[in-house]
């Protein structure tokens, strides 16, 4: 037991969080211990009952049977990549600005008529890794085909249209327009830039972060201060214009300057 948790340790603590999360929300119900209406989202019972933990609950149940692995596996992998790229050191920012994006897919879910927000949620996140992955890097969709990452997001709504028909990929497609305004609005849609007009308010507040033991970031520092967008899985992607001017700023030569000599023969 000893190993399990001290294995469970080295997880990083947000994607530790989902991941437990999504375990202890989906076993119960697939095992038939509690009903699937007791975590599904209602405005009445959380309103006027305050069953607050359908807040939490409606965002952590997976598919039955083999798909939950897969899910299982998407989830963890996505979670950890952001976690140890462009948020690395910065749990905390994770942490908050996934609360604002959960909050944003309910809202954005009332439309049609949405109670459960597991595939939006995944989605969600799998958008804005595939955004900040550096360009050209290529993904496997389920082992069976490589695809460029960027379009990994609509290959998973494409999937879900075919398990679950028009409906299954309308209930998705609020994860993909918060995914898409998380990353113009924290990160910016350009390559190399220093952040998106919300970028400021994506900061996770003092108390939270102490409590994830980071310091905060300084106030002129973009989000993910430290690894940079588009820095996933440890690859760094300088931006052109800075690459060049590097270039310029950078000495022409090393070590002594000989002069430009003069040809031996000559006057």
């Amino acid at each position: 037991m000893e190993a399990i948790v001290a294995e469970l340790k080295k997880i990083p603590p947000v994607t530790r969080f989902l991941c437990i999360s999504l375990v202890s929300v989906s076993g119960p119900v697939f095992m038939n211990l509690i009903s699937a209406y007791k975590i599904l989202y209602h405005y009445e019972p959380v309103v006027t009952k305050l069953q607050v933990w359908r807040l939490w609950s409606s965002f952590f149940l997976g598919s039955r049977g083999l798909s939950f692995i897969f899910e299982m596996i998407m989830l963890y992998r996505t979670a950890n990549e952001l976690e140890q790229g462009p948020y690395l050191r910065k749990s905390a920012d994770l942490a908050y600005q996934l609360v604002i994006a959960s909050g944003a897919i309910i809202v954005t879910s009332i439309p049609v008529n949405g109670m459960l927000f597991f595939h939006p949620f995944l989605l969600c996140i799998v958008y804005l890794s595939s955004q900040l992955a550096p360009p050209g890097s290529q993904t496997s969709l389920y082992g069976l085909v490589s695809i460029p990452v960027k379009y990994f997001p609509f290959a998973l709504l494409g999937m879900d249209l075919l398990n679950g028909g028009p409906q299954g990929a309308a209930l998705s497609v609020p994860g993909m327009i918060v995914g898409h305004l998380w990353w113009v609005g924290i990160w910016g849609s350009e390559l190399g830039g220093r952040g998106g007009p919300m970028a400021a308010y994506g900061r996770a507040p003092r108390w939270l972060a102490r409590w994830f033991g980071e310091e905060s970031a300084p106030t002129n520092a973009g989000p993910g201060a430290g690894s940079g967008a588009n820095s996933g899985s440890g690859v760094h992607v300088v931006a052109p214009r800075a690459r060049a001017d590097e270039a310029t700023n950078a000495p022409t030569t090393h070590g002594h300057r000989w002069g430009s000599g003069q040809r031996l023969g000559t006057d």
